[in-house]
């Protein structure tokens, strides 16, 4: 009788809300590994709070997550010998682990990474980022398309691989209640905020108008802003304008702000509206209808052009009504509802951990040339972890570079050079936005979160 191939040992290394979810969603789908959660300090590493609500419904609920330093994570490598590390981080806190484990040498881990998430329109810098990765995972046929094309364009060996998102509900999950169980009311419209999108204040005051007038249409529905975390909490992406702190001036009983479980909240949905989010991927998974917003336009810049032929798209007078949508089935194939026999990221980490075994496990090429040397690797370093952050390289790099940015940004200003601005997006803005006098952001809602 052969014998049984060894149980591989993994360190899951998350840092920001949304990075623990996936990491622990997705390593929780490999059943064959050990795996060892971790979590990487930096300024914008997820709360406790957001890190309970984060590993609900995953294979490490209810587990302490250690927390641990750039150092004493490469120290935790060096003495585990682990097979491999799936770096599950923001993508400058990605580049930076990733660099210092190639460093570990021939010995060193197989490096696991990926996109959580929607991840259309493919862009480079996320490829960039993580360019050394051995095992790059996505989504949908599609993304593995996109992304293996701009890699290409750049001249770099694509290391996609796919996988079902791990956070979309199961058959189990969306099985019949056992006897006796009754199910949940389906009373909740939930819309899924993003922290970057609409990222203008009077877009996001006027979708909190809609919601109000939504619930006050509709007093039998529990209207709920569902956010990953109220002004002030770490996230991923930096928030201008938190829902919770324009949330002012009479509300009805029936809207609220509330953070949680996603997966908790699409359990008592009738409908879930975004204006972009993956939260729609797991609605149309969990069989909750959707209405993906379009008043502000379809565009890249607003992570929505994935949703084009979805039969998502709907205006907020379609909002109004309460008419939510199920996706066309066509759309579904190419758009994260592809067979799970389809996936092969398990099987391309098996090849990379064997090739590891043997000891031929290549390092592919770096996508950053900046020039700058040691003290461009401390820069790079301080700005990925920013306070966490304490190696003297790191502290050189931020005395000497900071004053030097601020330099060459003077000159700039001074030879009459200006940031480029983005255009603003089309909408179809009919209605006024409430004044500005009337619903104003509280001190504070400019909060520091993510870079």
């Amino acid at each position: 009788m052969p014998d049984r191939a060894p149980r591989r040992r993994v360190i899951g290394v998350v840092d920001s809300d949304s990075f623990v979810k996936w990491g622990a969603a997705t390593l929780s789908r490999a059943i064959g590994w050990d795996v060892d959660l971790v979590l990487i300090e930096s300024d914008v590493s997820a709360t406790e709070r957001q890190v309970d609500i984060a590993l609900l419904h995953t294979a490490f609920e209810g587990v302490a997550v250690r927390r641990l330093s750039l150092r004493q994570l490469i120290a935790q490598v060096r003495e585990a010998r682990p097979d491999g590390v799936f770096v599950s981080t923001r993508g400058p806190v990605a580049e930076v682990v990733i660099s210092e484990l190639i460093a570990l040498g021939e010995d060193r881990p197989v490096l696991l990474t990926g996109l959580p998430g929607i991840s259309i329109p493919a862009k480079w810098k996320g490829v960039f980022l993580r360019a050394q990765a051995d095992v790059f995972v996505l989504h949908s046929h599609r993304e593995v398309a996109a992304y293996r094309e701009l890699a290409t364009e750049h001249g770099l060996e694509p290391a996609f691989a796919l996988a079902t998102l791990p956070f979309l509900a199961t058959p189990d999950a969306l099985a019949a209640p056992a006897a006796g169980d009754e199910p949940a009311p389906r009373t909740r419209v939930v819309f899924a905020a993003q922290a970057t999108v609409p990222a203008d204040r009077g877009d996001r005051l006027r979708i909190i108008s809609w919601l109000r007038t939504l619930a006050t249409r509709h007093r039998e529905l529990d209207v709920v802003i569902k956010v990953r975390g109220l002004a002030g909490d770490p996230q991923t992406h930096h928030e201008h304008f938190p829902f919770d702190t324009l949330m002012t001036g009479p509300v009805p009983s029936n809207l609220r702000v509330a953070t949680g479980s996603m997966a908790v909240h699409l359990g008592h949905a009738a409908g879930l509206v975004t204006v972009s989010s993956t939260a729609a991927i797991e609605a149309i998974a969990a069989g909750v209808p959707v209405i993906v917003l379009d008043d502000f336009g379809v565009d890249p810049a607003l992570i929505n052009t994935v949703f084009e032929g979805s039969g998502l798209l709907a205006s907020k007078d379609e909002l109004m009504r309460a008419k939510f949508r199920h996706p066309d089935p066509h759309w579904l194939q190419e758009n994260y509802f592809h067979p799970l026999s389809d996936d092969d990221w398990i099987e391309r980490s098996e090849a990379a951990f064997r090739t590891r075994d043997g000891g031929t496990l290549g390092v592919r090429p770096r996508a950053r040339q900046s020039r700058g040397g040691m003290l461009r690797t401390g820069w790079e370093r301080r700005r990925a972890f920013g306070r966490a952050d304490t190696s003297t390289l790191g502290t050189v790099a931020f005395i000497i570079g900071t004053p030097l940015q601020f330099a060459r940004r003077l000159a700039r200003r001074a030879r009459g050079v200006q940031t480029p601005v983005r255009a603003p997006i089309a909408s179809r803005r009919l209605e006024p936005v409430e004044s500005q006098a009337t619903v104003r952001a509280p001190k504070g809602a400019r909060h520091r979160t993510a870079r």
